[in-house]
């Protein structure tokens, strides 16, 4: 019988003109046995920083006064070896070029989830995948995205990928986890960093995974796995 897998994605400089270069897009993976057991203990940690249950875990909130809090999130996701994260990184946006493959922006985003969420997939086990909401006109593409996924598996019954569907990021610890650890790389992408505690962040990272987080690591790593995505002359 094949396993069941949850994989809790979100995004960040994922918007076309929000004045960021770098998009990230993140998913993280685990057992579904464990995902009750992973909630409670990222709540047990909030609790232990007193830090009410209901505090959501944000990159945009890392400062001085919560870094430890933050550095505990890092450590716990590192000692949990049945937790896995993919990162894919588009380091420069403006150097998409949507009018030249007739795509619009919101096209491109589901094209990237498509490539970030390909290599976590096996066609032997079961996928259930949750996309922080975005909008509330996603359903279709999110249909398209996982009948794409499937046919790349040929997988022509859609049972690998038993579901994609939107949660709210305030409401799911894992989700919240990935906004931490896609920002940590979106920010280690970025050509200046002002925050000492963000940058703390980043250097555990590094630490314990033993990679920059601005190359690609090999495609066989999926205990933290990033992949730079760059435009190829004749794509985009």
């Amino acid at each position: 019988m094949a396993d069941v897998y949850n994989v809790y994605c979100d995004e960040s400089g994922h918007l076309e003109h929000d004045g960021q270069p770098v998009m990230v897009l993140g998913g993280l993976w685990c057992p579904l046995a464990r995902t009750r057991d992973t909630a409670r203990d990222i709540r047990a940690i909030k609790a232990r920083h007193d830090l009410p249950l209901h505090f959501e875990v944000k990159w945009t909130k890392v400062s001085p006064a919560r870094v430890d809090f933050y550095l505990d999130l890092v450590r716990y996701f590192f000692q949990q070896r049945d937790l896995l994260f993919r990162a894919l990184v588009i380091p420069d946006k403006s150097k998409l070029r949507h009018e030249d493959f007739d795509q619009d922006h919101d096209t491109f985003y589901y094209k990237m989830y498509f490539e970030m969420l390909k290599a976590i997939l096996k066609p032997d086990e079961r996928y259930r995948i949750y996309l922080d909401i975005k909008d509330t006109r996603s359903a279709v593409k999110m249909a398209n995205l996982r009948r794409v996924l499937s046919y790349s598996m040929r997988d022509f019954s859609q049972e690998t990928v038993e579901r994609i569907q939107t949660v709210r990021s305030d409401e799911v610890e894992q989700v919240q986890l990935v906004d931490l650890l896609i920002g940590a790389v979106g920010y280690a992408n970025r050509e200046f960093g002002t925050s000492p505690a963000k940058g703390e962040l980043v250097q555990a990272i590094r630490e314990h995974t033993g990679y920059v987080l601005t190359e690609s690591t090999p495609l066989r790593e999926d205990r933290f796995n990033v992949f730079i995505w760059r435009p190829r002359e004749t794509d985009g």
